[in-house]
């Protein structure tokens, strides 16, 4: 299935801006009147509110919280050191900040494992000693029905390392490069890139290239998907960081969002998309102001088999 029914997050007892990422990423900003104190309560508030709404959609919630020492200023954004498949494997990913490298934690994975079948821990993390990094579900989009991986080759994902994964977890690879409004690189693929099982939410103006547009193009569309084309405006506002769930109970697949990029979708967007899925709109500014990452950033998927 595309769609993951369980999903953990981690509550983030240290959330703050990361002076160490935020060289390759641009979303995040600081938030000046406000003391670190007022943003820490401020993201708890958000995550305990995005945690229960979930909830409430009938998707399968398990919470970590975060440990105080080392300081994990985006802990809050799991799904970039790992990823839990079906078969029972776990892929443990090279992380480009090393203040960001602690987040890979034991305790999470036993706790996992006490519910879930665990069969292989693969670990790349040796690769951030040659500077080399892949960081998830940020680097790669996985196309799991069709077998097809997406990434946006950046700082932050490694070409070699990604042709490296999809063939060990036997995806194709479609890599391409992205770029903001002022010519960066997007630092995550799921900053533009959200592909659910019938649609895919992708930002085709940051793909400069001919030739690799056509090819991301081709690819979705072969694979049956209606694309839904938004700006690089849209894009600033998190309206590509989009993760699609589905209820624990069944029913109609959820398309999880922020608040601010579900504003940012036009009324054709929104129409568009409520075709597939109902829309969740997860109000968190702090987080994503500060941290630079949004909903779908917050959300682990487990595929794993159950014990």
């Amino acid at each position: 299935m595309q769609s993951a029914s369980t999903v953990f997050l981690v509550r983030p007892v240290r959330f703050g801006f990361n002076t160490e990422t935020a060289m390759s990423n641009h979303f995040q900003q600081t938030i000046v009147e406000l003391d670190q104190a007022v943003i820490q309560a401020r993201a708890f508030a958000e995550f305990d509110a995005a945690v229960a709404k979930l909830r409430a959609h009938g998707v399968y919630v398990l919470v970590m919280d975060d440990t105080p020492a080392p300081p994990k200023p985006d802990a809050v954004f799991p799904n970039n050191w790992l990823t839990l498949h079906p078969d029972g494997r776990v892929v443990l990913y090279p992380m480009h900040a090393p203040n960001r490298r602690p987040e890979r934690r034991p305790d999470i994975l036993q706790m996992l494992r006490s519910q879930f079948t665990i069969r292989e821990v693969i670990d790349l993390s040796h690769y951030e000693q040659e500077g080399r990094f892949l960081e998830g579900t940020g680097s790669i989009i996985f196309d799991h029905q069709h077998r097809v991986a997406y990434a946006g080759l950046s700082p932050r994902t490694d070409a070699d390392l990604f042709q490296q994964v999809t063939s060990l977890l036997g995806y194709h690879p479609v890599a391409f490069h992205a770029t903001d409004a002022q010519c960066h690189a997007i630092y995550h693929t799921n900053v533009m890139l959200c592909v659910g099982g019938k649609f895919a939410v992708i930002c085709l103006e940051s793909i400069t290239d001919p030739t690799e547009q056509a090819a991301v193009t081709d690819s979705l569309t072969s694979t049956g998907h209606e694309i839904v084309a938004i700006s690089l405006a849209q894009v600033a506002h998190f309206a590509g960081n989009m993760l699609t769930l589905q209820p624990a109970a069944g029913g109609q697949e959820l398309l999880v969002m922020s608040q601010s990029a579900h504003d940012a979708l036009t009324p054709d967007h929104r129409q568009t998309l409520s075709r597939y899925c109902t829309l969740v709109a997860l109000p968190i500014p702090t987080i994503e102001t500060v941290g630079g990452g949004s909903a779908r950033c917050m959300l682990a998927e487990v595929f794993l088999p159950g014990v």
